[in-house]
């Protein structure tokens, strides 16, 4: 097949995870990218070997002939942004959390569909490698009944993104929306949502933690904790825990991308056979490749990158709608917001 042409909006300090992925990934490629900051644009040209360069992004839409275009900047220009891409019929994947609002994020949503274009939003963290591990793992060990996924740090967030410190909307918007995405890869659709956040630093403008219990549709709780303000030994940012737990056996993810599963014989109680007399035991690395630009503690992230781009480019050429979709976000934002409602009103919230 033809390499697909692309170009990418958002030169800033993640948009050099995706161009790094891009040039390892066969099938596509950037031509130019964008920013409104030149400097920022040039830097990227000259580092990643890219011909073109624009500081205005319809320009760029007009004058190259793009098979896709990939946002990385801050989730106030997403709108606007994904909007012109699907005035250029340009299919678009676009960097989480995609919208400031429930409105925006349906109305990009429509305004793809209307177009005919493809639309995928950057939701990485199902995408990381130790995460699909878990998910095959899990598939594994009967009936799900319980699930927990913390990711707890007090690592420097705001020296590479000082942008999220004056964010009214941080801790949940930023990385929850990963983790709630990560229930709904886990567990399915959920019906409750029970919400506590907390501002421990109080030089931020938003919550930097937040601890949310949910109910999934078929009755399975599960509990999401996402927290920049923990101050823990040994920090293992930006590594997410899993556990999950079923009726024939449970799996977690522990530090260093530890995963320990267990399966027993029978798959539920009740049989004349105890649940627990046989068992089998799994106890494997699940650590993310390392590639030659990966920087520690960053690998799982960036790999996750790669794994994203190389979904996109194969839904692109065989003309699949991706997994993480526009479309299926909207439910995971419906979480979000869900979260962001309980808390403020100190209530469960129905879906």
């Amino acid at each position: 097949m033809n390499t697909l042409r692309g170009g990418l909006i958002g030169c800033g300090f993640f948009a050099h995870n995706h161009l790094h992925a891009w040039k390892q990934i066969e099938g596509a490629a950037i031509v130019a990218v964008c920013d409104s900051d030149a400097e920022k644009a040039t830097t990227a040209e000259e580092k990643f070997g890219i011909l073109a360069g624009y500081a205005d992004a319809e320009k760029m839409l007009a004058e190259q002939n793009l098979d896709f275009v990939d946002i990385v900047t801050g989730v106030h220009s997403h709108r606007v942004l994904v909007e012109l891409a699907a005035k250029y019929r340009v299919p678009v994947i676009c960097q989480k959390p995609l919208a400031v609002s429930m409105e925006d994020a349906r109305a990009m949503a429509a305004a793809c569909e209307a177009a005919n274009i493809a639309f995928m939003v950057h939701e990485n963290f199902r995408w990381q490698y130790p995460m699909r591990q878990v998910k095959a793992a899990a598939e594994r060990i009967g009936e799900l009944t319980y699930g927990r996924i913390v990711f707890r740090t007090a690592y420097d967030v705001y020296a590479n993104q000082p942008y999220l410190a004056t964010d009214e909307r941080f801790a949940i918007s930023d990385l929850g929306v990963h983790l709630l995405d990560l229930a709904r890869f886990f567990f399915g659709e959920m019906e409750r949502v029970y919400c506590i956040t907390q501002r421990v630093n109080q030089h931020i403008a938003g919550e930097d933690m937040a601890t949310i219990v949910l109910s999934a549709k078929n009755g399975v709780p599960v509990i999401v904790e996402a927290s920049y303000a923990s101050p823990l030994e040994p920090d293992l940012f930006p590594q997410t825990l899993i556990s999950i737990e079923g009726t024939a056996g449970s799996v977690t993810l522990d530090a260093d991308y530890r995963m320990n599963a267990v399966y027993f014989a029978e798959p539920q109680y009740g049989m004349e056979k105890p649940l627990n007399s046989s068992h089998a035991l799994s106890a494997l690395n699940v650590a993310p490749p390392l590639y030659e630009w990966s920087t520690l503690p960053f690998q799982v992230v960036q790999d996750s990158v790669v794994a994203i781009q190389t979904h996109w480019v194969n839904c692109l050429q065989k003309e699949m709608p991706p997994e993480t979709s526009g479309e299926d976000n909207l439910k995971t934002l419906e979480l979000v917001e869900a979260a962001y409602r309980s808390a403020e009103r100190v209530e469960v919230v129905r879906l």
